[in-house]
């Protein structure tokens, strides 16, 4: 069986609906095996040379690596920001069941 490697994405969205329309789009293209949204979270960074500030929604995209490139298509094409937070972090091990859950569910 190949293995395969599996992410985890953090993408931070304006607020809970958007964050909820953009899970929608990666599950429904089987892109994604599972987001979590955190409804609400404090962010602070630099932006145009100003330090800002945001409350904002966080997802967190169960997916594999190999699906990385689709998964930034699919969120910039209905993301609000020009520049949206999307990046990815290896997921280095787990529980192997949940793992071979992941691949079952995503194309």
């Amino acid at each position: 069986m190949e293995q395969h490697s599996y992410i985890v994405v953090l993408v931070t969205a304006k607020d809970a609906d958007e964050a909820e329309r953009i899970a929608q789009l990666l599950l429904k293209q089987r892109q994604a095996a599972c987001v979590n949204i955190v409804p609400e979270v404090s962010s602070r960074f630099w932006w145009k040379d100003k330090l800002d500030a945001a409350r904002e929604s966080l997802l967190v995209i169960k997916t594999r690596d190999n699906l990385l490139p689709a998964v930034v298509k699919s969120v910039k094409s209905v993301h609000s920001y020009s520049v949206p937070e999307i990046i990815a972090l290896p997921i280095v091990g787990g529980n192997q069941d949940y793992l071979d859950w992941i691949d079952h569910e995503i194309a």
